[in-house]
């Protein structure tokens, strides 16, 4: 692996970048905005999305043609490029040991490491109810975003903050890390410390609301973006939900995913839904959705045992 060491302050003229995602896409322009030259940009392979056969390109390789910027889809393309560092963030695979050895790479993590090693990283902060999260900047090794920080920024995670806000916020911040080093010269690096914990990938079953779980619990799970449960049998997503409070019309002993109004019971309170998407329909604020509904005062939400 290359030492970020050996290179001279204000050395860094060309930047390799590899990432997929839309917040990889916003530091790619951002990077471009800043005058820093882009040789290369390594992204995923154009995958099919929804229920169509057309391919599509990831957000950075849509950002990279935007721009005229070459691409490509394997890491090894990297080993013919003349790049003074390679940049990571949000690719979705490890880098070889050929590739760390051609070129000094950094990782632009979104989490406080060692904390949420991994893939989901903001998310995984949400649903456990982290209080804090941030950035870090690190020098890639061949582990699982282990190598030692070059720098790092902390943010607070507010009670209505999603992973959507928090993705922006992250970016933004690591930017100005990402950008604040190359032009002025890399951090020594840091060794990281403290217990390691694993981010790993989401899956479907984790936007499923269980209205068994705590009100907190469920807020959480809406905050990630893509909450989803049923209505007679069809997919209802949870848009935007606040915490709420038992109705009064509400008898004393209620089973979770009752819903009255437009609150719905869970595991020990109430959430109130304030968006919601019916479907095969548009999304539509939770009231409107309720008035269209047809059944009476109570209904449920939740066919437990059935994954939406």
């Amino acid at each position: 692996m290359t030492s970020l060491a050996s290179l001279p302050t204000g050395a860094v003229r060309r930047v390799a970048f590899l990432g997929t995602p839309p917040v990889a896409a916003s530091v790619l322009e951002a990077l471009v905005q800043a005058g820093i030259e882009i040789p290369m940009v390594i992204t995923r392979a154009d995958a099919r999305r929804g229920r169509g056969s057309a391919m599509s390109p990831s957000a950075v390789k849509t950002v990279a043609l935007e721009h005229g910027l070459e691409v490509g889809h394997d890491p090894r393309d990297l080993l013919e490029v003349d790049a003074d560092v390679g940049v990571v963030v949000a690719y979705g695979r490890l880098i070889r040991a050929e590739v760390l050895a051609s070129m000094p790479m950094v990782n632009l993590h979104l989490s406080l490491l060692p904390r949420w090693r991994g893939a989901a990283p903001v998310e995984r902060a949400l649903l456990a109810g982290d209080t804090t999260t941030g950035v870090c900047l690190m020098q890639l090794d061949e582990g699982l975003d282990t190598g030692p920080i070059l720098g790092r920024r902390d943010i607070p995670i507010g009670p209505g903050d999603t992973a959507a806000d928090l993705l922006e916020r992250l970016g933004r911040l690591g930017t100005e890390i990402l950008i604040d080093q190359i032009r002025n010269g890399f951090a020594p690096p840091v060794a990281q410390t403290g217990d390691a914990t694993y981010a790993a990938k989401l899956e479907a079953a984790d936007f499923v609301i269980d209205w068994t779980e705590p009100a907190e619990v469920t807020r959480r799970r809406v905050r990630l973006g893509r909450a989803v449960t049923t209505f007679e049998g069809s997919r209802l997503r949870i848009l935007d939900a606040t915490m709420g409070s038992q109705p009064d019309s509400a008898p004393l002993a209620v089973a979770p995913g009752t819903l009255i109004g437009v609150d719905v019971a869970t595991g020990d309170g109430w959430i109130r839904l304030v968006e919601v998407q019916p479907e095969g329909r548009r999304a539509m604020a939770a009231a409107d959705w309720r008035r269209g509904l047809r059944g009476g005062d109570t209904l449920r939400l939740g066919d437990y045992g059935d994954e939406p």
